[in-house]
Formats: structure tokens, sequence, C-alpha cells
């Protein structure tokens, strides 16, 4: 396969600092490929996800990846969807092959596969999981086939929140409060809070103990103030970059069939996120 040509992307609002181009470029030349990585930004085209979607097969791309705020919005404008996507009624790559849009989910896969690394023997009888936007839902997904037997979810808006337990189908699913933090063996963040753009915690650092476990999505910074608080107090932790670099390799693979180097990535991934933001 040395030397194909693959040109894909990424559409979503905002996304002039996303890590996704680097990632991919960098791993695609280890592999002998020539691979394009291009940013097409929803607001400054000023065209739905639709009229994108249908450019980006014009143009010859082999797929799209799909991010914030068009996860959900995409699906009507796709041929299929994979079986995560299609539970989660959310897609993050888009791949086009045969003259079919296919969507796929991979932070799914890709939280459950850093999860299953960095906490392989943490208990899962009662977890709590802040946030139930689209980050948070597949995360709760992939919590879900990781083991874990009480989910309970916890949102700022509880209708959100109902939302998700509804979307995941399952009975391990419920709506929780914080007050389920004193029962629980650890807690996942799926909220914005901690993000360069929104610091701060997500709860009442009160509510954290030593023997709580936590997880984290928000990779930037890849300490958050959570984690630092956490790291503090005894608790073992999980950072949000290998369920950014995990998803990444899973699209990597569904483009170009091809099986990406994870730990050559994971230790790209340490260097860009060491580098200033200037650089990037």
């Amino acid at each position: 396969m040395g030397g194909h040509r693959y040109e894909v992307g990424l559409i979503g609002a905002g996304i002039a600092a996303s890590l996704s181009p680097a990632l991919h470029e960098h791993e695609g030349r280890e592999q002998g490929l020539r691979y394009r990585y291009r940013l097409i930004d929803i607001d400054e085209r000023g065209d739905d996800v639709g009229a994108l979607l249908k450019q980006a097969r014009r143009d010859g791309l082999k797929g799209v990846n799909v991010t914030h705020p068009v996860k959900q919005s995409v699906v009507p404008h796709l041929d299929a969807l994979s079986d995560d996507a299609a539970a989660l009624q959310a897609v993050n790559t888009v791949v086009f092959e045969d003259g079919r849009a296919t969507g796929h989910n991979t932070d799914t896969t890709g939280f459950a596969e850093s999860f299953a690394r960095g906490l392989p023997d943490v208990a899962l009888d009662r977890v709590v999981l802040l946030g139930a936007g689209g980050a948070g839902t597949a995360v709760a997904y992939g919590a879900l086939r990781l083991g874990v037997q009480r989910l309970a979810i916890v949102d700022v808006d509880a209708e959100r929140a109902r939302a998700c337990v509804e979307q995941l189908g399952s009975d391990r699913a419920q709506v929780g409060t914080l007050d389920d933090l004193g029962e629980a063996d650890g807690v996942v963040h799926a909220t914005p809070t901690g993000m360069d753009a929104h610091p701060g915690l997500p709860l009442d650092e009160e509510l954290l103990r030593p023997d709580l476990w936590v997880a984290e999505v928000v990779y930037r910074p890849l300490e958050t103030e959570l984690l630092r608080v956490a790291r503090e107090l005894g608790c073992r932790t999980l950072d949000g970059g290998g369920m950014a670099v995990f998803q990444a390799a899973d699209a990597f693979a569904l483009f170009t069939d091809i099986e990406p180097d994870r730990e050559r990535m994971l230790r790209h991934f340490s260097q860009l996120v060491d580098e200033p933001v200037s650089a990037r």
C-alpha cells in the first residue's frame, strides 16, 4: 500500500487548532502514504453539513471526521451507520466507499481502549458520568461496554440526562445526581469545564476522595484542574489524551484499511501537546 494517496478531512466549527491533521498526516507518512488531512470549518464555509459532505465526495476525499456541532445532524445525510453510530445516533467518522457514505463513532471505541489501558483493574460497580452531551453519550456507551454495572448520568440539563439514558437503552444506566458520588467507585468527566477556554472544576472538590478513580475526556490541557486536584488527593486518574489518540487511530484505520501504530501515535501526541500553541 506504500505510496498510495489518501485525502481526508474534518468538518466542524472552530477547528483551526485541531490536532487531527498532525496526528493523521504524521502516521500517514510513517506508513509510506501520501496522506493529506484538510480542515473544513462549517462556520467559515457557510454551508450545512450535507452540502459539505457532497463537496467532499466530489473532491475525491476518502472520508471525513465530524465534530461539534454536527455529530448528530450529519446522520440523515448518510447511507449507512455502524452499530455504534446507529445506537448513539451520533457520528464522528464518515467513510466514502462504493458510492456510499457510512458513519462510524470512534469516540466510543477510543474511550474504551484508553480506559482499558489506563485503568485496567479499577472497580466498575458504580460509576458517575458528568455530562450527557455528544461526548458524554459516546463515553457512556463505551463505559457500559467496559462492564460498568450502574452508571449514574449527571448533567446540568436534567432533560438531556434523561435523553442520554433513553438513547443508551440499558437498565444499567440511569439519571443521577452528584450525591451518587458518595457510593461511586469512579467518575468520568465529559463536559467542557477544564478546557483552555473553560477553566475550573466541574464539581466541588470536597466530593472527591482518595479511593475514587477519575477519568477525564478533556485533553487540552492534558492536566485539567480536576485531574490535578484528584491526583493531590491520591486518586487514580486517566487524562483525555488516550481517547484523543485512539479515536484518531480508529478513524485512520477506517479511512485506509491499514492498522496504525498506536504506540507511535501516542508518542507523537505527547510531542504535540508539549509544543506551544503557535507551533501546532
